[in-house]
């Protein structure tokens, strides 16, 4: 496999874990802007373990993203209180905070950045996002799944069934923020290398973006999405300066057409069907 190729699987590895961190809140109707701010807590945080106090990276990265996890716990309480824009705002100033915090800190560098000791090669990122692949589409057969999809659907209604609508939202924001920090360990120990410039808000956005373009219908709409805005601008690589304005061109239209995305219930009911009879 060449350099290159490598390169651009290993962008869509993190892209697609990073998409899976959106996912789950968006799965209870919640939009978060500040998921990059996670991702950094799971990058300084396994860094500092393995660089300091020589950890493994097996055990460092999972409790980086545990660390992330408990963070979105304690801050998604206060922070859902809020609502839609509000909460879209809330998220934003959280990320940003956090990265003005890693930025001042002299400890792990600073705005000088952050060598990191440990290496995990591209195969280890590769499986990696298959695990959250898997993780995702186990979770989506469980009833935690269903009871996400009430809240987002009538917050109301599910309230009235028994459904805990505060305890949903808070366990939606932790189990993404703990995946984003996943995706922040992984990307420290691969790149060798964190700067809290990395983390910023355009991350953030960018991620919302392959979500919402895939489709939040379904599990596999973060992956599809993902992929998407990874791979299609490599193959307009010809086009040179163009391809970015031709790129922004489709999805404006795309979106226009088919703002649900691109992978809906429907469509993925379609195409089980015509397996089935196949």
């Amino acid at each position: 496999m060449s350099g290159y190729l490598t390169g651009v699987l290993v962008v869509l590895a993190f892209n697609v874990i990073a998409a899976y961190a959106v996912y789950l809140p968006l799965a209870a109707g919640q939009l978060n802007l500040g998921i990059a701010g996670f991702m950094a807590i799971g990058a300084y945080a396994s860094a500092f373990l393995t660089n300091e106090y020589m950890w493994p990276m097996w055990a460092a990265i999972p409790l980086g993203a545990g660390l992330a996890g408990l963070v979105g716990l304690l801050i998604g309480v206060p922070v859902l209180r809020t609502h839609g824009i509000y909460l879209a705002m809330a998220t934003f100033a959280l990320g940003q905070v956090i990265s003005a915090v890693f930025l001042n800190l002299e400890v792990v560098g600073g705005a000088a950045g952050y060598p990191v000791t440990d290496y995990a090669g591209p195969y280890v990122v590769y499986a990696s996002a298959a695990g959250v692949v898997v993780l995702m589409l186990l979770i989506s057969r469980t009833r935690f799944a269903l009871c996400l999809t009430a809240v987002k659907s009538d917050a109301t209604v599910a309230d009235l069934l028994g459904v805990s609508v505060r305890g949903m939202k808070v366990a939606a924001f932790a189990l993404g923020a703990a995946v984003a920090g996943f995706g922040g360990g992984l990307y420290a120990h691969h790149y060798n290398f964190v700067e809290a410039q990395h983390f910023n808000v355009l991350l953030s956005v960018f991620t919302v973006l392959y979500v919402l373009f895939g489709g939040t219908q379904t599990v596999w709409g973060p992956l599809v999405g993902a992929a998407f805005f990874t791979l299609v601008p490599e193959l307009l690589r010809a086009s040179d300066q163009w391809r970015y304005a031709l790129f922004a061109v489709f999805i404006i239209l795309f979106m226009a057409v088919r703002p649900q995305g691109l992978v809906t219930s429907s469509l993925f009911r379609l195409f089980r069907r015509k397996a089935e009879a196949a």
